[in-house]
């Protein structure tokens, strides 16, 4: 068997424990004589993972009791018009930080639902940096971050406070701990840390659940929280695929040790870069920088496009950088070994060496 070093930016690399447990229980799962593929989410069997998921999602995060977790479909951009439609109250803004391509489009949705202020934004100097002291307004309905933003590679590292803070941590959650009290939701599709695509888990505060009155029933956070995510047919087999997930972070030191194995890793690239005497520039500011995405240029689109192609030639997948900002991007979820950073990394040193002598 031939597995090459992904680091594409999702969807990502899985757990080599957890495509090997699947591939183990797919045509026969727990003895059902079927594969959970073809289990009917009203099935006791189905009911256990979900509320395993959910139990495994709760102790790994430390979640209180006053929220709930969610498990929905249509990815992290569904959620860009979800949560104006259950938070957005009349005659109260809500209020974003623009620090890239995915809050642009959070806020373009948002807009359909009332008014949004940007209260800070990182556009002038292409979204290199996160910005701080944001301060957001009182009487608002809910102020609004992207947690880490992968074309780019900036990552907030302390967040500001609201009443209600809303968090996109589709490329970060589940990489290291956070105090989940301090969000009023938390939103983030699985593909890049803690599951394939196909579902995106919501984790909200009770308060919250209800706020809005009369809305749509699919779109409305009470109806699946009512219903434990069982209300309609879930993505079954992805949730599953999450829980094996949530076990293998939980077999390997929780999130204490997914968080030092993702500074590690993104240590040793940002080394590679920091030391190249410029033949790696990286985009992001040091101060901003993300554990996820590593994201750089080389001195020419040539030299870019030869460094891509040789990387695939030694099976690194999944590095040219974004059109956004071009060069390279080297992601580093959660599933990727230490090991791949550092080969990696040498290859970056090697590659250098060749065209600077």
């Amino acid at each position: 068997m031939k597995r090459v070093y992904n680091f594409n930016p999702g969807p990502a690399a899985l757990p080599l424990p957890v495509l090997e447990k699947a591939q183990k229980e797919l045509i026969d799962y727990h003895g059902t004589g079927m594969s959970i593929l073809e289990t009917s989410h009203r099935s006791k069997e189905f009911k256990e993972i979900v509320d395993s998921a959910n139990e495994l999602m709760r102790k790994i995060y430390n979640i209180p009791d006053e929220y709930k977790v969610l498990w929905l479909q249509g990815g992290s951009s569904t959620q860009f018009f979800t949560v104006p439609a259950n938070l957005m109250a009349e005659g109260k803004p809500a209020e974003y930080v623009n620090t890239g391509v995915w809050s642009k489009k959070a806020i373009k949705e948002a807009k359909f639902y009332g008014h949004v202020n940007v209260v800070a934004s990182s556009e002038d100097k292409n979204f290199s940096y996160i910005p701080s002291e944001v301060n957001f307004n009182d009487n608002i309905s809910y102020a609004h971050v992207t947690s880490n933003n992968t074309i780019y590679g900036t990552q907030w590292h302390d967040y500001p406070k609201a009443d209600v803070l809303v968090a996109d941590m589709c490329s970060d959650f589940l990489s290291r701990q956070v105090d989940i009290k301090k969000f009023g939701v938390i939103y983030a599709s699985a593909q890049k840390n803690f599951g394939p695509a196909g579902v995106t888990a919501v984790i909200i505060r009770d308060d919250l659940v209800d706020r809005k009155k009369n809305l749509q029933t699919m779109i409305s956070y009470k109806t699946h929280a009512e219903k434990n995510s069982l209300f309609n047919t879930p993505p079954c087999f992805s949730i599953y695929m999450c829980k094996l997930v949530l076990e293998w972070i939980k077999s390997i030191g929780g999130l204490n040790e997914i968080e030092e194995r993702n500074k590690k890793k993104s240590s040793i690239i940002y080394d590679a870069v920091d030391k190249s005497n410029n033949f790696y520039k990286g985009h992001a500011e040091p101060n901003s920088r993300s554990h996820m995405n590593v994201t750089f240029r080389l001195p020419s689109e040539e030299l870019e496009a030869e460094c891509v192609s040789q990387a695939k030639e030694k099976n690194f997948v999944g590095i040219k950088g974004h059109k956004s900002v071009g060069g390279m991007r080297i992601s580093l979820y959660n599933a990727v070994e230490i090991e791949a950073a550092k080969a990696v990394s040498e290859f970056l040193k090697e590659f250098q060496e060749m065209h600077t002598g």
